[in-house]
């Protein structure tokens, strides 16, 4: 070989510094591919779905004055509020879609990030692209997490939309007993809505680590939601008391202090930090598989 050619050789193996606007065009591209999938729209429609099934339950349940979940106090957290404030919808939607309906979409999205395009036969080309393991990986993950916040924001506009059309909206009591403007509440709603989407990354990551260990976008996605299923029964069983508050899932309805005159914020914080624990801890996963993982398809 001459000298010419080994030059050359060695130019070709120095991998390519993607750029910037490069990197920006993939992550564009990865979030329309996501959110204009079939199987995407059909969750994000099925979590629209759950507030209007919940206000229009409680509109038929109180059509005869009283009050929505009964004097035992049945049903989610701020149900028994909604018939005087449809902000109070909002809160409850979003309580009720957290343990399953919400991690259960974004577990679907996380497992086939990776292995839905080793599938399709895809991962190979989208490697060749000068993106790197690491920045398609970070790329991937990204995309996850925006459709957390995309979920998120899909309960709560449908919650306060169906809210404003079957109950009054107005000022609104919170927990502590003390009295909010409705801009306030909205405000609080929003800042739910942010926590809501934020307790959803550790489930993101384990679906994302999930993902790169098998070819298969259905095998990982059944993995992950059956990984999902099983943290919540095990939060639920209290001869495990000891390691419950290690669990992703158990500082989830936390976001209900948000509602108090002052806010708790212990809470709060311990499921932010869970949930930064859980991210940090199988994204490492994650890469480490993806970086050393055998791309053939």
């Amino acid at each position: 070989m001459s000298q010419a050619e080994v030059v050359r050789e060695a130019v070709r193996d120095v991998p390519r510094r993607p750029r910037p606007l490069w990197t920006l065009g993939l992550l564009r591209s990865e979030l329309f591919t996501t959110l204009r999938r079939w199987r995407t729209l059909a969750l994000l429609a099925v979590l629209a779905a759950v507030p209007v099934l919940v206000g229009i339950a409680v509109k038929i349940e109180t059509s005869d004055g009283s009050a929505a979940g009964g004097s035992g106090g049945e049903g989610p957290a701020f149900i028994s509020q909604i018939t005087n404030n449809g902000l109070f919808l909002v809160f409850t939607a979003l309580a009720a879609t957290l343990p399953f309906f919400l991690p259960m979409a974004v577990g679907v999205v996380a497992g086939d990030a990776i292995a839905g395009e080793a599938h399709a036969g895809t991962l190979r080309y989208l490697l060749v692209a000068p993106a790197g393991r690491t920045r398609l990986l970070l790329t991937k993950y990204a995309t996850v997490m925006a459709f957390c916040l995309v979920a998120t924001l899909v309960v709560a506009l449908s919650a306060l939309t169906v809210g404003a059309l079957l109950f009054p909206l107005g000022d609104l009591t919170t927990i502590s007993g003390t009295r909010i403007s409705f801009a306030d509440g909205l405000v609080r709603a929003l800042l739910i809505a942010l926590v809501v989407a934020a307790s959803l990354v550790g489930v993101a990551a384990l679906g994302l680590f999930v993902s790169t260990l098998t070819n298969s976008g259905i095998a990982a996605m059944a993995t992950t939601v059956g990984l999902l299923i099983t943290v919540q029964i095990l939060d639920q069983i209290p001869q495990l008391h000891a390691i419950q508050p290690y669990l992703f899932s158990h500082h989830w309805l936390s976001f209900a202090d948000l509602m108090r005159d002052p806010v708790y914020w212990d809470d709060l914080v311990k499921n932010l930090e869970l949930q930064a624990l859980y991210a940090a801890v199988f994204g490492s996963a994650a890469w480490a598989r993806f970086a050393g993982k055998d791309v053939t398809t």
